[in-house]
């Protein structure tokens, strides 16, 4: 039935007060358009709901069995209502976020926004450099919610999407790559990569692109931070594949370029991950909350700034500081 609960809130006055004119004034409606909201209501559930005498009108049978249902309802929306209510009326609690690295770029910005609407909560941060570490936290309860890609599969846990997650590859400012404009991924076979651990969410998503696309590529180096990896790439000791959360100011001031290859950006997800068997605390259900309500548009706009060229100035291209890295093997160990 396509029932609003505008006509069952109307249905509900109606009902209780055995009037269309009193039941009007109580919603400061006009008697038209309750109704009108009786009428619609009565079409969409198929039968008449109420009988006619004069200016009184009473339930019908169907009318007294819908009547039920209608509170019911009403009475569960009620619930919805408050439990949302309660999000933004938290004054006091503590909050342990855990987080991989690369959230580390955004999270902050929005805990800051949180604490704005939340002054009263004490919120802590605790940074997993992998997967591994984050796991151990969660299963220890030194954490509440765990902000990462990829939730673990032998760990009983609840995953939530909040965001998308983009990855694409990047380059130093005047690299030969940029000339071609949409380099394909063979284009790619000549240059040495910087790259993460292969323990990383950022290495799994990298090394599933190439295997989709039967490549190999060529590790020049390997690195467990997101900012060793940039300040190597800028200096033009290879490319990489990083995520595009971890490239703003990179990408804002020219220090770094995005290499739009073909089918990049990688798109993956965010995820609010939890033990399934903790009680959440009003404060981390308000997080939890404001994560998923504020979130997916805030990252959404930052993407398309770093992604649109005409939104993202920069200065003109340079020659990198140094050419790209020609063999992995002078690299190894390094």
């Amino acid at each position: 039935m396509n029932v609003t609960f505008r006509q069952l809130r109307v249905f509900q006055e109606v009902a209780s007060r055995a009037s269309f004119a009193r039941a009007a004034e109580a919603l400061h409606l006009s008697a038209p358009a309750v109704s009108m909201q009786i009428r619609d209501l009565e079409s969409a559930v198929g039968l008449p709901l109420f009988e006619r005498a004069g200016r009184r009108v009473s339930l019908t049978t169907a009318g007294e069995y819908f009547i039920v249902h209608a509170r019911r309802m009403l009475g569960a929306l009620k619930d919805a209502e408050d439990a949302m209510a309660s999000f933004t009326r938290v004054e006091a609690g503590r909050l342990t976020v855990g987080m991989v690295s690369t959230a580390m770029y955004f999270v902050p910005r929005l805990l800051a926004r949180f604490q704005e609407e939340h002054p009263g909560v004490d919120v802590r941060l605790e940074i997993a450099h992998n997967r591994e570490q984050m796991y151990r936290m969660l299963g220890a309860g030194e954490i509440d919610l765990a902000i990462m890609g990829r939730p673990p599969r032998d760990v009983a846990t609840r995953a939530e999407v909040f965001a998308s997650h983009p990855f694409v590859f990047i380059c130093p400012p005047g690299h030969p790559l940029l000339g071609i404009g949409h380099p394909p991924v063979s284009a790619l076979a000549p240059f040495g990569f910087v790259v993460r651990e292969p323990s990383s969410g950022t290495r799994n998503a990298m090394d599933r692109f190439f295997a989709q696309r039967d490549f190999t590529p060529r590790i020049a180096m390997q690195m467990d931070s997101n900012e060793g990896i940039k300040q190597a790439v800028a200096a033009g000791l290879g490319i990489s594949f990083l995520s595009l959360h971890a490239l703003g100011l990179e990408v804002q001031t020219g220090a770094l370029r995005i290499l739009h290859v073909p089918d990049t950006p990688v798109m993956r997800s965010w995820q609010l991950v939890r033990l399934p068997a903790r009680v959440l605390s009003p404060a981390v259900e308000a997080f939890r909350y404001f994560m998923i309500a504020h979130a997916p548009e805030s990252l959404a706009e930052q993407d398309a700034r770093l992604l649109d060229p005409m939104l993202t100035p920069g200065p003109p291209d340079a020659p990198p500081a140094h050419e790209p890295v020609a063999n992995a093997d002078e690299q190894e160990g390094t």
